[in-house]
């Protein structure tokens, strides 16, 4: 006859492991692969500046684990938690070798139009009168040092660049069918749009909100 004491144990072993296994599916469901979408990141900017510069080789990953730490008295439940969590944490690991979408009909209609811009606003870039934002935008930092007539096409051009990096981060998100990836989208293309997108001497904002030039 079983005693009290292990049904218990038993109970609570069974408690845990669906806990756990919940909890590590909805990691899986809400992940967010980061190496992906610095690479989809890349892949647009590369298009709308015309760069061609190669991306560095990311680091390998390192291995997920080969098998469960071993306890004195494992138990069959305890062996059981082991496996399942052994197998759904490298699925997890793997998502970030997935591949984020940037094919539709809408982010290459956004792209195009980007790219189109662009060419002028380069100039503006490289006089120091526009600057790339922390979040991911364009702003304006010197006016200036603009002609009236620069100034009011300037201004044109950053509202419709500006709406077009604000749908852009939205569309590749809800495209991949997680529109909550949105904010860590933003913030992927902000890194990149200064690290790989920017001249050296263009202006940009760092994390305090100041000017800085590119080196």
């Amino acid at each position: 006859m079983t005693s009290p004491a292990l049904r218990n144990a038993a109970r609570f072993a069974k408690i845990t492991l669906a806990s756990l296994v919940i909890g590590a599916c909805v990691t899986i469901n809400v992940y967010f692969p980061a190496a992906a979408a610095e690479k989809a990141a890349d892949q647009i900017i590369d298009a709308i500046t015309g760069a061609t510069g190669a991306r560095p080789q990311a680091a390998p990953a390192t291995p997920p684990p080969t098998g469960a730490t071993q306890y004195r008295e494992p138990g069959v439940l305890v062996a059981a938690l082991g496996k399942v969590l052994y197998a759904v944490i490298p699925a997890a690991q793997a998502q970030d070798a997935a591949n984020i979408d940037v094919s539709s009909p809408e982010i290459r209609a956004i792209q195009s139009s980007m790219t189109a811009r662009f060419s002028q606003l380069r100039k503006f870039f490289d006089s120091g009168a526009l600057g790339l934002t922390q979040d991911g935008l364009v702003q304006i930092r010197d006016a200036a040092s603009l002609s009236l007539p620069d100034r009011g096409l300037l201004n044109r051009l950053v509202a419709e660049d500006n709406k077009d990096r604000e749908s852009l981060y939205s569309e590749i998100a809800r495209a991949n069918g997680h529109p909550e990836w949105a904010g860590d989208l933003r913030k992927i293309f902000a890194r990149r749009w200064v690290e790989r997108g920017a001249q050296s001497g263009w202006y940009y904002q760092n994390a305090a909100g100041a000017w800085v030039q590119k080196q």
